[in-house]
């Protein structure tokens, strides 16, 4: 225990001092780069402009803001909800230690069937699953249990195959899954170069941790998504360092 500015400072507030700073941390990294943000923006205006008017005895503009400041949990859990189901199943699937549970011979020929397939424009989708699961997705497709395999993946994606039109699901080292039908992002609307592989992408990386491998059949185009967000027109080379650096590499 020590005095800091006159107040007693014991291990109890610090210990609380600390798990604020977590919270609001890990808040912040939740939100960084999302809708969320600008919403958590203008939100913070509207309690200014709810002081402002409080000061100034604004009456009437204080009562507008008051009565919405009321229902403000409700307003907040309304509009984070996509947000708030992501970060608590984060935080359930959260490891001190994370480790890459995909093998470097599982990624080769993961990286060799999506530059194939690139070369020839086969449309295809490839999700590889990390802390969060994605069972509820595997449901709604075609349960395998296939080693990850450069010709296994080329022959799903062929055109002419039952299953080419969907996703896989890679869990571990594992196909476990395809055709599986993706939530779709409302990202990159009226953008004719990306189709509904890419926001079928998005869609997935919203709400999960997942990571996913998206070739576009129009151009043979490479792409990965993560945490909503889309890397486009990736090499061999960029796909490989992508996935290892995105699995903890």
């Amino acid at each position: 225990m020590f005095e800091l500015f006159g107040i007693q400072v014991t291990w109890r507030v610090l210990l609380d001092i600390g798990l604020v700073a977590f919270i609001y941390y890990n808040i912040i990294v939740l939100v960084r780069g999302t809708r969320a943000a600008a919403v958590l923006y203008g939100l913070v205006i509207v309690l200014v402009v709810y002081y402002v008017a409080e000061k100034f005895n604004l009456y009437t503009l204080n009562a507008l803001l008051g009565e919405f400041l009321t229902s403000l949990f409700l307003v907040v859990v309304i509009l984070f909800k996509t947000d708030i189901r992501k970060g608590l199943a984060s935080v359930g699937t959260k490891r001190f230690w994370t480790k890459s549970n995909v093998r470097d011979d599982t990624l080769d020929q993961l990286t060799q069937a999506v530059m194939s397939m690139s070369h020839s424009s086969t449309g295809a989708i490839i999700v590889i699953e990390k802390n969060m699961p994605l069972g509820d997705i595997i449901e709604r497709g075609i349960e395998l249990d296939a080693k990850v395999n450069k010709e296994l993946i080329e022959t799903i994606f062929f055109t002419d195959t039952p299953l080419h039109d969907g996703a896989i699901i890679v869990r571990r080292d594992r196909i476990v899954a395809a055709a599986c039908i993706l939530p779709l992002s409302n990202k990159l609307r009226g953008q004719p170069m990306y189709g509904t592989r890419h926001r079928a992408a998005l869609g997935i990386s919203e709400g999960s941790d997942a990571i996913t491998v998206v070739v576009s059949e129009e151009r043979g185009e490479v792409s990965v998504a993560m945490n909503g967000r889309l890397t486009t027109s990736l090499d061999e080379t960029r796909l490989r360092r992508v996935l290892k650096n995105a699995l903890g590499r």
